[in-house]
């Protein structure tokens, strides 16, 4: 008890402190905090997956025991599945898609427990060769330990953004060593505007979060690799690769979620297991490299070395001809996206960050094979293609080019490929979002118009909710009352329209002031003339669950000042004004600019 009591007293003293300094201040000592924090998180939960991994493969030898590949994932995400289902209670998975739910549904609010709950069930999901990353779960991570954080702290929205997006940028810059491509990772997919004094939290909390990374893993770049100097003649070679990994970008988006809808499509949670880890299993004993993040290929590939999988797989004989690699490879690019969805939809955590890199590495490496294969010789450096098609899978998948750009040269410190990484990223991105105009983030929640943009006056409306802006104080009167009746109600209101309903609260119309003003006044007429005799049709309607985007294009459409709220069987709720909203815009317009 006086060890909880002195922790609590401490954190109480350290909140005091804080309070008292200027917010400038707060926020700077508050990143620093974060950081540290994500960049423990990041070793952990890397030490953790390591950890799993080798305790349960370091004895394989040869082609029986790799029988196991065919258990061991369904194991792992059976334990994730259980311990989400029934310690969590919570859906935890696509963490960066629920990163950004938060920011625009929920105040930038995540829940305490996924501080810890997605690094534990993607640790077990990994480690025992579940076929995703722990990108996305540790960035789930960062985002809630600012979050919340800031919430402790008491601090407002436009703060916790903030500090939201500190987390995951030194999530990102604490996994990968690359505190540049966290700002920029932070910037480009999740904060939707963001003034630059407010870079300054982000910086510290990447430097922080990268500086403990480098304590306890070494100063060694994530992606160690041997590249070639970048000659000019092999710009053409970019292009083509960079048109190809805009292609399996399209692929890699649209698979993933048209296969995760058919799979979840499945009734039962141990009937959708069961499918998943059977076709999980299979496709990871015929095709090793697609066990776990599958990093330890990628090493392979980024340093120019042969990978030999005899002795590994059934399918080993096929490596045997000059043509038949390349086309082994790229039934593996193929095959990941389905190995990645069998694990998230049959109960998996982890996320699509680490297949991405995995992907556009292979596909580099299927692009520089065949164009040497083709010239008859070593046209092109492949390792470089490889490292290259990292950053072009990235561009596509991920929709952010400055991300893919810098991260893949901080990791692997392939700065001298700066002139193809650029090239390479640009064009895949310009070319996917011809196609796809939404990132594999933002797809799902673009469609049900939650996402928010860099666009401040879109942000704004999605941030808008409807049913904040009714208001509830307009005295309803039914449709067949008398002219005294109605001059009765307008005695004790304070409003000059009366929205008119029947027996059920059914809207039918509405009576202004104006329009009984001239009648009200001779008393011979109140049981002679009837509300119906005054009422007015409503422009439009206004539906409680309508997007704030849609209200306001009603408002344009009509002129109208207020506007009725319905519900779906036309139930009388409330109006909404323009003047309200205008209100609420300007208010919501200061947190959305962060200045």
């Amino acid at each position: 008890m006086g060890k909880k009591f002195t922790l609590r007293s401490a954190s109480v003293t350290f909140r005091g402190m804080i309070k008292g300094m200027p917010e400038r201040d707060v926020m700077i000592v508050l990143s620093l905090v974060v950081g540290v924090a994500c960049g423990l998180a990041a070793v952990l939960l890397k030490s953790a997956i390591e950890f799993i991994h080798h305790s349960i493969t370091s004895w394989f030898d040869g082609v029986a025991y790799s029988a196991l590949y065919l258990i061991y994932p369904g194991v792992g995400m059976l334990l994730a599945m259980l311990f989400v289902r029934y310690v969590v209670k919570d859906n935890i998975g696509h963490g960066v898609t629920k990163v950004l739910q938060a920011v625009s549904k929920n105040e930038s609010k995540i829940r305490p427990h996924n501080m810890w709950s997605s690094m534990l069930a993607s640790s077990v999901t990994i480690g025992f060769g579940g076929s995703v990353g722990a990108e996305a779960p540790i960035v789930y991570t960062g985002a809630a330990i600012g979050s919340n954080v800031a919430r402790y702290m008491g601090l407002s929205y436009k703060n916790m953004t903030i500090l939201l997006g500190c987390g995951a940028a030194g999530a990102v810059a604490g996994i990968f060593k690359a505190p540049l491509a966290g700002v920029l990772f932070t910037l480009e997919i999740l904060l939707f505007n963001i003034s630059m004094t407010s870079i300054l939290p982000l910086l510290l909390s990447t430097i922080s979060a990268t500086v403990i990374s480098y304590i306890f893993l070494g100063d060694q770049p994530a992606f160690e690799c041997t590249i070639s100097p970048f000659t000019m003649h092999n710009i053409p070679f970019y292009l083509i690769l960079a048109l190809f990994s805009a292609a399996c970008s399209v692929y890699f988006t649209r698979t993933t979620l048209w296969l995760e809808d058919k799979i979840r499509s499945i009734k039962g949670p141990y009937v959708r297991w069961a499918v998943s880890a059977s076709c999980l299993g299979l496709l990871i004993f015929l095709f090793p490299p697609l066990y776990g993040e599958g990093y330890g290929y990628l090493h392979e590939l980024l340093n120019g070395g042969q990978i030999d999988f005899e002795g590994e797989t059934v399918l080993a004989f096929l490596m045997n001809s000059e043509w038949s690699i390349p086309i082994f490879f790229l039934m593996i690019l193929i095959l990941k996206v389905f190995s990645m969805s069998f694990t998230n939809a049959g109960g998996g955590v982890g996320g699509t960050f680490g297949p991405t890199l995995f992907i556009g590495a292979i596909a580099g490496f299927f692009v520089s094979r065949t164009i040497n294969l083709i010239g008859g010789g070593d046209v092109v450096p492949e390792q470089n293609f490889v490292l290259v098609g990292m950053a072009g899978l990235m561009s596509g998948v991920m929709q952010a080019p400055m991300t893919a750009i810098f991260l893949i040269a901080d990791m692997t410190g392939g700065y001298e490929l700066l002139i193809p990484l650029i090239l390479t990223s640009t064009v895949s991105y310009a070319a996917t979002r011809m196609v796809e105009p939404y990132s594999i983030y933002t797809k799902r929640i673009a469609k049900r118009g939650e996402l928010l943009t860099h666009d401040s006056d879109q942000a704004v409306l999605t941030l808008l909710k409807t049913n904040e802006m009714i208001e509830a104080d307009f005295m309803p009167v039914k449709i067949d009352a008398s002219l005294g009746e109605l001059v009765e109600v307008v005695a004790t209101s304070k409003r000059n329209i009366f929205p008119v309903v029947d027996d059920r609260n059914h809207f039918h119309g509405y009576v202004s002031l104006e329009d009984i003003r001239q009648d009200m006044f001779h008393t011979e007429l109140y049981e002679k003339m009837h509300v119906y005799n005054f009422m007015q049709s409503a422009p439009a309607y206004v539906y409680i669950d309508e997007k704030m985007d849609s209200v306001m294009d009603k408002f344009e459409k009509t002129a109208a000042w207020n506007l009725p709220v319905v519900d779906h069987d036309r139930t009388y709720i409330g109006f909404v004004s323009k003047s309200k909203i205008f209100s609420a815009y300007r208010n919501q317009l200061k947190q959305v600019s962060h200045d």
